[in-house]
């Protein structure tokens, strides 16, 4: 790919014209992670629920469900849902659809409409590495109070504060059951019986900062979570993580060799000598690499981006100041990337300049849910997958060709493909996809074969 298309499609989510980047690709990329570009384009999350209001209507939910349903009542005796007998439950249930749904629809909105497509993508990359799904009831209507409130402010600040962010949200807590662990010598882990959870321990270590094969081992991963314990999600609360003392392991801990007192304190310093591992920037940097440059990304590459990472102590916009001013970055013969639904879908939109309406974003649900990505719900803590063979069966091809079918259907008045087409990937565009589109009988036949040709399926 030329420049401007790496730019336009590699890095960002697909232009409608190149014209605007053409002139200097990379001055348009880095001018995107200037402190004014992150101002003027900020994410509004006016009007959205925030984690206080997640984490109160998901326990609506959840008390609801648990209800016993009334004698005699269609739910009871096994006919019809229970949600549509239950007034009540139904209630409770719309209103975390509709949270869920506003906070999507902002999203892919944002993406759509925003003049910094890259910084973008660098954010909702930092919201997949530290995944939360919805997959637990109490984190129904978490997913998206978490990206806004713990990873969008820290995206292009310092990583050990993003780290701290998404660590300490509630949405992590719930997720990967912190809330619930005690030490077991605590006052309430003897009280109650109950004992340690190393799950937030465990993917710290392994997913969020160190990497696999880091050399830690299963007496850190322990003692890890023996410090993590007291930080906690309170029943009713503000939203916001608290240490809760009773349940706090006590005495000092020892991870990676090095010894934390007992204490809330004891986070920080953990989480701030994690940030500054070696082998934390290059697990970083093996990722971004992937992400947006190539599924096998060059050890040159990596080696300087994790070089840039650990210069600036973890300062993410010079970090990706680095990735994104590296001559391997734009090296126009690395492999394309195949996109994951929910990028095939915002790429489309963006270069049709098509807005979300209520309507777009319920087809769009529905259409990256049938293509194998429930947005919102990733099916591990890893989140979703980044390499092309992730997303490459028989069965996803042939339904990203319906899917393309099916949208040009709908928009096919929305753009001339043939004009297009050349227009929004330039040079790359190749003579056969040209030539399809060319003898197409239809504007949406035509629109439908530039969506589901190689080279729009890749970026």
């Amino acid at each position: 790919m030329h420049a401007a298309a790496l730019a336009a499609h590699r890095f960002g989510y697909a232009e409608t014209s190149l014209r605007a980047l053409q002139a200097d690709p990379q001055a348009w990329v880095l001018a995107q992670f200037s402190a004014d570009s992150a101002a003027a384009n900020a994410f509004d999350t006016r009007g959205l629920a925030d984690a206080a209001a997640a984490l109160r209507i998901s326990r609506e939910v959840l008390r609801t469900a648990l209800q016993p349903q009334p004698a005699g009542s269609a739910a009871a005796s096994g006919q019809g849902s229970a949600a549509s007998a239950d007034p009540a439950r139904r209630e409770a249930r719309q209103a975390l659809r509709q949270l869920n749904l506003d906070g999507l629809q902002r999203r892919w909105q944002h993406t759509v409409r925003t003049e910094a497509p890259v910084a973008e993508r660098w954010a909702q990359f930092w919201s997949n590495h530290f995944c939360v799904a919805a997959t637990k009831g109490s984190t129904l209507g978490l997913v998206w109070p978490h990206e806004h409130e713990a990873i969008r402010p820290q995206a292009q600040g310092r990583f050990v504060d993003l780290l701290k962010a998404s660590t300490l949200h509630p949405a992590m807590l719930l997720y990967l059951d912190n809330a619930q662990s005690m030490g077991p010598d605590s006052r309430a882990g003897q009280r109650r019986q109950r004992g340690l959870n190393e799950n937030l321990a465990r993917e710290l270590l392994e997913l969020h900062t160190l990497g696999v094969g880091a050399g830690y081992t299963q007496a850190d991963v322990t003692e890890t979570a023996r410090l993590l314990t007291g930080w906690t999600v309170r029943y009713g609360s503000d939203g916001q993580a608290v240490f809760q003392a009773t349940l706090h392991q006590p005495g000092p801990k020892t991870v990676l060799g090095r010894r934390y007192d007992e204490g809330p304190q004891a986070l920080d310093a953990l989480l701030l000598e994690l940030s500054r591992h070696p082998a934390t920037a290059q697990h970083l940097a093996t990722k971004l690499a992937r992400h947006f440059v190539t599924d096998a990304p060059p050890p040159a590459l990596v080696a300087a981006v994790a070089a840039a990472f650990r210069a600036s102590d973890g300062d993410l916009r010079a970090t990706a100041l680095a990735l994104f001013t590296h001559p391997q970055t734009w090296r126009p013969d690395h492999p394309p990337k195949f996109k994951r639904p929910d990028e095939l879908l915002l790429s489309a939109h963006r270069m049709l300049k098509l807005p979300f309406g209520d309507a777009q974003l319920q087809a769009g649900v529905q259409a990256v849910q049938a293509m194998g990505q429930s947005l919102g719900r990733a099916p591990s803590p890893q989140g979703w997958p980044d390499r092309s063979e992730d997303w490459l069966s028989p069965d996803a091809l042939f339904k990203r060709v319906q899917w393309a079918e099916r949208f040009a259907a709908s928009h096919a008045n929305q753009a001339d493909a043939r004009r297009l087409a050349p227009l929004s990937l330039g040079d790359d565009l190749s003579a056969a996809t040209q030539q399809q589109i060319d003898r197409a009988e239809s504007g949406a036949q035509a629109l439908a074969l530039w969506l589901a040709s190689p080279e729009f399926q890749r970026r």
